[in-house]
């Protein structure tokens, strides 16, 4: 490769180049933020709520314990990482300045404020120092980051010895028959209730297709290691359609 050779990336289905795609992810979830909760209880039957409890179940956060949301959004993940702690403090961190503002908005966030920190950041660069927290989760947001591997070294990077990586993510759905069928669900009713529900049918197509081009199981298993994350496993939920996978910093 040159070095006038331009690095490019897959944003959907879409090749383009490495620099453009946080912007055109930060464009979608702009657009979408606002209706962003109400979505995902659409798109998912409301199931998304089932896999994020057990998330918490795996993880069983305790009390004291500081939490790095990535790409938190909304804040889901952290009022529900919160509550079951009893006490303790997370920092929800997004790219994109929007989804932190209608977390804010949401009655939890009142109730846990002095809990509860929102930063605008970006996965591939924390701005954070080394060795800063006991837990990280980043719950479907790394198919979004443009290098997956360099989030992963900087889950590693703030990461408290004897913390923890956990990752929830939409992923590949070993049974053909019921791979057939979501495809289906997917491409031909989710960027209708996009149009419909969010008034942008184009967004939830790349979210769409952002989840295809995500690596099956084994292959982000194998990314979590590589990063130096020990004891990584991953268990599928709802037969593959989203999947955990757990790692720790030893």
């Amino acid at each position: 490769m040159t070095e006038d050779t331009v690095k490019t990336t897959h944003f959907g289905f879409d090749e383009v180049p490495e620099a453009e795609k946080a912007g055109r992810v930060q464009g979608v979830f702009t657009s979408v933020a606002s209706r962003y909760d109400l979505m995902n209880d659409a798109m998912s039957l409301g199931i998304h709520r089932l896999w994020k409890d057990a998330m918490m179940d795996w993880l069983a956060p305790r009390r004291g314990q500081r939490l790095l949301d990535v790409a938190g959004g909304t804040g889901d993940i952290s009022f529900r990482f919160l509550n079951r702690a009893g006490s303790g403090h997370a920092t929800v961190l997004d790219l994109t300045e929007s989804m932190l503002l209608a977390g804010r908005d949401r009655a939890e966030a009142e109730a846990m404020s002095g809990m509860l920190d929102w930063v605008v950041g970006d996965a591939m660069a924390l701005p954070f120092p080394d060795n800063s927290f006991d837990v990280y989760t980043i719950s479907f947001g790394i198919r979004n980051v443009t290098r997956p591997e360099d989030a992963l070294a900087e889950a590693y990077r703030v990461l408290k010895p004897g913390g923890r990586l956990m990752v929830l993510e939409f992923s590949q759905v070993p049974v053909p028959a019921l791979a057939w069928a979501y495809d289906r669900y997917s491409f031909n009713l989710i960027p209708a209730m996009g149009q419909v529900l969010a008034g942008d049918r184009d967004s939830y197509q790349y979210l769409v297709e952002s989840i295809r081009r995500f690596p099956d199981q084994e292959t982000f298993l194998g990314m979590i290691e590589t990063a130096g994350f020990e004891q990584a496993k991953y268990r599928n939920l709802s037969m593959g359609i989203a999947c955990l996978h757990s790692g720790w910093k030893i």
